[in-house]
């Protein structure tokens, strides 16, 4: 694949650029900001289908760097935590399996950011949400513009865009666990020429400590990014910019899949055992992306990006499976036996790169946009096992190196073409939009096995070939200035993946309808929903506990049912000469199998089953006071009993992740109109909690933690 990347995408790029030097001299007040989809709040009132903006001043009041904290703002939206930083969220929406994201479509800027969302759809990536300016959230008929996952929803981030006057901004923190951040950027320029660069670090020594060895587990992340942008002179036929964007980030982070046993939770849920004191992830990542964009006329435009990514990532870890014997070994190491632990070296790389375009025709009230993506991308298995002796001073010693390619050794890839048709017609009140979306993915999988590390031999090779076609409608009519009433269907898709033996899609038809309120004071939405799924996909991880040589696989799960129900309600009242904001955010969400097998994900499976990690109740309140130069803000997330194994009725304790209120706590104060400092609170109540038990141990939650920033703008 890569020897077809660097010829196209330089040939590409040399055409785009050229645009602007092409172009007549000609006038434009603004540009098309092409890396949002929604650009702002307002603009969701008339999408059909649920949709959210969180825009930079939600983003800032709690000055968040886990995503996690952002999307619980969004109801429909589940994230299950794992180290408590939000470094590997797991994100699903409307009772898709909230794992590793492969249920969902992850952007930023409009671009698929997921290191392989074809080949590997359940990869770890996401994209560091201190550094953005708005996250977007779509579900239902809207998110047939965008693949290839169009069931659960859809997410954009949207990265910091270039100010249009010179501007820079500081912005320093420090909390508990040596928590650290800082965050910094400049941008600005000419009207013709423009630029910005964004360094964006933050670490911590965690707030688990690896028995025995007192080591604390931590993490270190860096991220920089470039942007270049040249748009057309005054007084040109055609406007257009051209926009290049670089992005490299890096993890550095002792993290590990081996939890802790329910009685070890009980005694120190903050403790590691020894056996885990290698785990480490090692990531690098290079993102490379060039907009253009061109008004061609009055009612039509144009705009196109061509995209590169590189991942490489090499989580060295012992295996979830061993808790037991590790939480054993640490209850008397002196007395016990030495222990042999395998760690394996999880080495992958991944590349993706695409070219897109989009046309959108203003046909006086109505509206025509039809775009086309092409699409490749590949993950590189070349892994290796690592023995050591865990002796009874608890320290791990190497006694067997393994060799590299003996263990998963393997390529997946995957080449995909799509497009898209899209109409708004407006009729008064009535807005109807239609759309279709195909898809055609062909997967490869190459696996030379634990015998050939060389890869001299001939691989076994397992090809999928899949198309697809995804209508959909949706209506939004306007009762007066202040109603909206909306429905809509779609069919939603998801291509197999290269383990996939029987090369099924997954589909499911949605539905969803609901009102929308917005009076200047109270602003509200009610959508009901309902998926129904005539093969549901489950992707098999080692996060999942699946076997080590099921591990990559696919399963198709057959027919599967959700439906729910999504409020959102926010209002800004006065009093006093203050502002007391105030908001609610609920999710019900019921989930059924509706036929019995036996998954290597999620348990034997009946019928009637309700899928594991899919609370049924989220709910969350906010409430907050603002002056003149301070603000302060208080967040309360409810989340119920979650079960971890398929099945129905009361929850048995080993397979329990039980209900919290987890609650955080910030406040600004603004000292000029250059300096503002905060304080933030996670967890103010200090609630001690199960995250996860996905791994085969349990995953405890972040504890309360306190972090002080300094803000300067220039």
């Amino acid at each position: 694949m890569r020897h077809t990347v660097f010829p196209l995408a330089a040939a590409a790029i040399a055409v785009l650029a050229s645009f602007n030097a092409l172009a007549e001299q000609a006038d434009s007040d603004r540009g098309l900001e092409i890396i949002t989809i929604f650009g702002d709040a307002d603009a969701i009132k008339t999408t059909a289908g649920s949709a959210s903006f969180i825009g930079p001043e939600t983003l800032e009041k709690f000055d968040y760097t886990d995503v996690m904290r952002v999307l619980t703002q969004v109801p429909g939206v589940y994230v299950s935590e794992e180290e408590g930083y939000g470094l590997r969220p797991n994100i699903g929406m409307r009772g898709a399996p909230a794992s590793r994201n492969e249920k969902i479509t992850v952007m930023e800027d409009g671009i698929l950011v997921a290191p392989a969302p074809y080949a590997s759809p359940a990869a770890y990536y996401f994209p560091t949400i201190g550094r953005m300016e708005a996250v977007e959230v779509f579900k239902g008929t809207s998110a047939v513009r965008y693949g290839p996952r169009t069931t659960g929803g859809v997410l954009n981030m949207v990265s910091r865009r270039i100010p249009k006057e010179n501007a820079a901004s500081v912005n320093l923190a420090y909390g508990s666990d040596d928590y650290l951040k800082a965050h910094g950027w400049a941008g600005g320029g000419s009207e013709q020429l423009s630029g910005l660069v964004e360094w964006f670090h933050y670490q911590a020594d965690g707030f688990k400590t690896v028995n025995g060895i007192n080591d604390e587990a931590g993490f270190k992340k860096d991220d920089v990014m470039l942007k270049l942008k040249s748009q057309s002179l005054p007084g040109a036929a055609i406007y257009q910019e051209t926009e290049f964007k670089f992005h490299y980030a890096n993890e550095d982070s002792d993290e590990t899949y081996l939890g802790l046993t329910d009685a070890d939770y009980r005694a120190d849920p903050y403790q590691r055992y020894s056996a885990s004191q290698k785990d480490n992830m090692d990531t690098e990542r290079y993102g490379y992306q060039l907009n253009h964009y061109a008004r061609l006329s009055d009612s039509l435009e144009w705009n196109s990006a061509i995209y590169y990514n590189e991942f490489s990532r090499n989580w060295y870890k012992t295996s979830g499976g061993l808790v037991d014997e590790a939480a054993a070994f640490d209850k008397d190491p002196a007395g016990s036996t030495p222990m042999e632990v395998a760690v394996k070296a999880n080495n992958r790389d991944y590349t993706a790169w695409g070219i897109q375009t989009q046309a959108r025709q203003q046909l006086g009230d109505h509206a025509l946009t039809f775009g086309v993506r092409y699409h490749e991308d590949e993950m590189d298995r070349f892994q290796w096992v690592d023995t050591y002796e865990l002796g009874a001073d608890q320290r791990m010693r190497l006694i067997e190196a393994g060799i590299p390619g003996t263990d998963s050794n393997r390529i997946e890839s995957a080449d995909a073409w799509s497009g898209f048709i899209a109409a708004e017609l407006v009729f008064g009140a009535l807005q109807v939009d239609a759309g279709v979306r195909y898809e055609h993915v062909e997967t490869l999988r190459e696996d030379w096995g634990k015998e050939d590390p060389s890869r001299s031999g001939d691989p076994a090779l397992r090809e999928n070939t899949t198309d697809g076609v995804m209508p959909a409608l949706g209506f939004t009519y306007l009762l007066g200035d202040e109603w909206v009433v909306l429905a809509g269907v779609q069919k939603g898709f998801a291509p197999p993946s290269p383990g996939n033996n029987e090369a099924e899609e997954e589909e499911s038809w949605n539905y969803e309808a609901g009102v929308r309120f917005d009076n200047g004071l109270l602003s509200a939405e009610l959508i009901g929903f309902i998926s129904d799924y005539d093969n549901l996909h489950g992707n098999c991880t080692a996060a999942q506990g699946c076997d080590e040589d099921k591990i990559g696989d696919q399963e198709n799960a057959g027919e599967f049912e959700v439906q729910g129900l999504e409020l959102s309600a926010d209002l800004r009242p006065e009093l006093a000469g203050l502002i007391w904001p105030m908001g609610v955010r609920y999710t019900l969400s019921q989930t059924e199998f509706q036929n019995a097998y036996v998954s290597e994900i999620w348990g034997d499976v009946e019928v009637g089953d309700e899928m594991p990690y899919v609370p049924e109740h989220q709910l969350q309140l906010t409430a907050g006071v603002e002056g003149d130069h301070w603000d302060l803000n208080l967040l309360g997330r409810y989340q119920s009993d979650i079960r971890t194994q398929a099945g129905v009725g009361s929850i048995p304790t080993g397979e329990l992740i039980p209900s919290r209120w987890v609650m955080d706590l910030s406040a600004h104060y603004r000292i000029d109109d250059r300096q503002k400092i905060s304080i933030t609170v996670d967890n103010v109540l200090d609630e001690t909690y199960i995250a996860t038990r996905v791994h085969g141990g349990i995953q405890t939650g972040k504890p309360r933690s306190a972090i002080l920033g300094y803000q300067f703008d220039f």
